[in-house]
C-alpha cells in the first residue's frame, strides 16, 4: 500500500531537479503522441516551447496572457494557504467585469480620468461580494464553500448572458449579444514606449498585475494579518489559542480573493475586449486554481507560474494554427505537461511510502 508524508525538508537539488524532469517527461510523451498521430514532433514541440517566445511582440502577449491569471491567482493562494477552497473565481471574474462595465455605459460620453479607477474599485466590491456569499454561509450554516462557490459561478455567468441579451443589448449590434463600447475613459491603454511605441497588446494592466502579486507577497510575509493565514492554514488549534477570530479571517480572505478576481474581470475587458459579451473569460477562474498550486502558494512565484501557463496555452494555439493540429489532441498535450508539472510538485513536498501488507493468521 503507497501513502505519503510530509517531508520534514526538501533538498534544493531535489526541487531543482523535479520541474525539470516533468517537462523532459512532457517532451518524451508529446514526440509519442505526436509521432503516432502522425504529425512532426519537432514542429509541434517548437510552436508549444518556442514560438511563443520568439519575437518580442510575443512575449509582450504572453504577459498580457498571464494578466488576469496572475491577479486572479494571487487571490486563490491567499485562500488555499488558509485551507479555504474558493472554486468560484470565474463567477467572481465576471461579476466584477460586471460591476464594472455597468458604470462604463452609464456613463458613455465621459471624458474623466475617475471613471477608471472607480471601475477597478466597483470592480473589487462586484467579486468580493460574489465571494461574499460562499463565505457567509459557510461560517454560519456550515456549507461546503466549494460546492457554493462553484454553483455561483454559473448563476453569475447566466447573469451576464441576461445582461448582454436583454437590457444592457446594444441596439446597433445587429442582434448580437454585445453591449456598446465603453468610453474611451474606460479603457486601458496599450504601453507607448519612447521611440518604440506599442509591443504587441502589452497594456498597464500587466504591471497592475505584477504589483498585486508583490504586494500580496509582503502582506503575507511582513503583516499580522499574513501571520493569521499561514497559522490558521497550519493549524485551527493554535489558531484558536492566539485569539484570532477565524470566521472574520476566513470572510475576509473570501472578499479579498473575490475582490482580486473581480479585478482581473475588469481589466481583461476594459484592456482586450471593450464591451461586455457572453463570454469575456477563457476559464482564467479555473485556470488559475493551478496556478496558485504550481507556485506553491506563494504570492511573488505566481509571477512564473502564470506565465509558465500562458506559455502553454499560447503554444497549444500556434500548434493549432501552423500545423492544422485538432484543438483535442492539444488538449491532450497541455493536460499531460499540467499532470507531470503538479505532480512533481506533490513529489517535492511529499514522499511516497510502501506500507507492507500485513499478512492474516489462520486460526488454529
Amino acid at each position: 500500500m503507497f501513502y505519503l508524508t510530509l517531508r520534514k525538508e526538501t533538498p534544493l537539488i531535489f526541487r531543482v531537479s523535479v520541474p525539470i524532469a516533468s517537462i523532459l517527461l512532457t517532451i518524451l510523451f508529446g514526440i509519442f503522441i505526436f509521432s503516432v498521430l502522425g504529425y512532426d514532433s519537432g514542429k509541434a514541440l517548437y510552436h508549444f516551447f518556442i514560438s511563443p517566445l520568439s519575437r518580442i511582440d510575443r512575449i509582450a502577449d504572453l504577459f498580457v496572457k498571464a494578466c488576469p491569471l496572475m491577479i486572479v491567482g494571487t487571490g486563490l493562494v491567499l485562500c488555499f494557504r488558509a485551507n479555504i477552497w474558493n472554486i468560484g473565481a470565474e463567477g467572481q471574474l465576471i461579476m466584477g467585469a460586471v460591476f464594472a462595465g455597468g458604470l462604463a455605459l452609464s456613463f458613455p460620453d465621459t471624458n474623466s480620468v475617475w471613471l477608471l479607477p472607480a471601475m477597478a474599485v466597483l470592480s473589487f466590491i462586484g467579486g468580493g461580494l460574489w465571494a461574499f456569499l460562499p463565505a457567509i454561509l459557510k461560517v454560519r450554516l456550515r456549507t461546503n464553500e466549494i460546492l457554493v462557490s462553484l454553483m455561483l459561478t454559473y448563476v453569475a455567468s447566466l447573469f451576464l448572458d441576461w445582461l448582454v441579451r436583454g437590457p444592457w443589448r446594444s441596439p446597433t449590434s445587429f442582434g448580437f449579444p454585445l453591449t456598446n463600447y465603453y468610453p474611451d475613459a474606460g479603457l486601458i491603454s496599450k504601453i507607448n514606449f519612447p521611440g518604440i511605441g506599442t509591443i504587441g497588446q502589452l497594456h498597464w494592466g500587466v504591471f497592475i498585475s505584477i504589483l498585486v502579486c508583490l504586494l500580496c507577497w509582503f502582506m503575507m510575509q511582513k503583516t499580522v494579518f499574513g501571520f493569521q493565514v499561514k497559522l490558521v492554514g497550519d493549524s485551527h488549534k493554535a489558531f484558536r489559542y492566539s485569539g484570532f477570530n477565524e470566521s472574520k479571517t476566513t470572510v475576509m480572505l473570501f472578499i479579498i480573493s473575490g475582490g482580486l478576481a473581480g479585478l482581473a474581470g475588469m481589466i481583461e475587458v476594459s484592456a482586450n475586449i471593450g464591451q461586455l459579451q457572453p463570454n469575456i473569460s477563457f476559464g482564467y477562474g479555473f485556470t488559475a486554481i493551478i496556478v496558485a498550486f504550481l507556485a506553491r502558494l506563494n504570492p511573488a512565484a505566481v509571477i512564473l507560474a502564470g506565465l509558465l501557463i500562458a506559455l502553454i496555452e499560447m503554444g497549444g494555439d500556434s500548434a493549432q494554427i501552423a500545423l492544422a493540429i485538432p484543438k483535442v489532441v492539444t488538449g491532450v498535450f497541455k493536460g499531460i505537461l499540467l499532470f507531470l508539472l503538479l505532480a512533481g510538485e506533490t513529489l517535492t513536498k511529499y514522499q511516497i511510502n510502501v506500507k507492507p501488507r500485513q499478512r492474516s493468521v489462520p486460526n488454529d
